[in-house]
């Protein structure tokens, strides 16, 4: 009879202890900073799209069940093969930035679920990727319509997955590889481009030199010219006089005669300390 009663006992608190582990675990729930939740309620109405849970502490049901979404951008790459407009293979490698649209996680779990990015959004990368860069050479991807094919692959993804309540933040081309002799071809290709572009910038830069070097030579000589036309013999005159004036006033010692010199102008004869 006691060996019955324990018996009893220790089932009803075994009982006892799995019902709060399992209340424990279900009722009992915290959402994190980045994160919102979505409850389904299999006895009330199924899935609350339009009520979301917002981070803190939360009682739910032990026969709900709560989904958590993490609502902050996240990145993640995809790599792929790819082919140009000619036909040339290529493999590039992408880096995203994507988030779940915060206030309508609800409506992502009913239609796609937790699995979103594989389900949806690196499909329609893959496929704008592909579509895009089929309308390009491997050259143009190589280097000058790097940035607009870019923007093309970003714009085509974000409009086929924000109908799915998913925004795309951003796409970036994080790497780009072409057939070997391709790429040593289109190498040699820029370096040509750039030599040419040296040399020209050289020829102009030597042109606007000599053109600078003209112009300061036609400058002087009117200068010149003004300076003779203007310089009469009364002008010459005066300005001797004032230097002879000068001279006399300085301490070092000379002999002027005065009227000697050319156009009556004085002459001096010698200088000393």
């Amino acid at each position: 009879m006691n060996q019955s009663k324990v018996m009893r006992l220790a089932i009803i608190g075994f009982l006892a202890l799995m019902g709060f582990l399992v209340l424990t675990n279900t009722t009992f729930l915290t959402i994190d900073p980045g994160e919102k939740g979505v409850l389904f309620k299999p006895f009330g109405g199924g899935l609350m799209k339009d009520k979301l849970f917002n981070q803190g502490f939360h009682v739910v049901a032990p026969w709900n069940r709560m989904y958590i979404y993490d609502v902050r951008i996240k990145e993640d790459f995809e790599k792929m093969q790819v082919l140009s407009k000619n036909g040339l293979q290529i493999e590039i490698e992408l880096s995203f930035w994507f988030s779940p649209i915060s206030d309508k996680i609800g409506y992502l779990h009913d239609e796609i679920g937790p699995d979103y990015v594989n389900r949806i959004l690196k499909p329609q990368i893959r496929s704008a990727t592909r579509e895009v860069i089929g309308k390009y050479l491997p050259e143009e991807l190589y280097s000058t319509q790097r940035e607009t094919i870019q923007t093309e692959i970003f714009q085509q993804t974000k409009k086929g997955v924000e109908p799915k309540n998913i925004l795309l933040d951003a796409i970036l081309i994080r790497e780009v590889k072409l057939p070997l002799t391709l790429q040593e071809a289109i190498e040699r290709k820029l370096k040509e481009e750039q030599a040419s572009l040296e040399y020209e910038f050289k020829l102009t830069r030597e042109k606007q030199e000599a053109e600078r070097i003209i112009i300061e030579a036609n400058a002087k000589a009117e200068a010149n010219r003004i300076l003779s036309s203007s310089l009469t013999d009364r002008i010459l005159q005066d300005k001797g006089i004032d230097a002879t004036l000068e001279l006399a006033n300085s301490p070092n010692s000379k002999v002027i005669v005065v009227g000697s010199g050319d156009k009556g102008l004085p002459l001096i004869l010698g200088s000393g300390n």
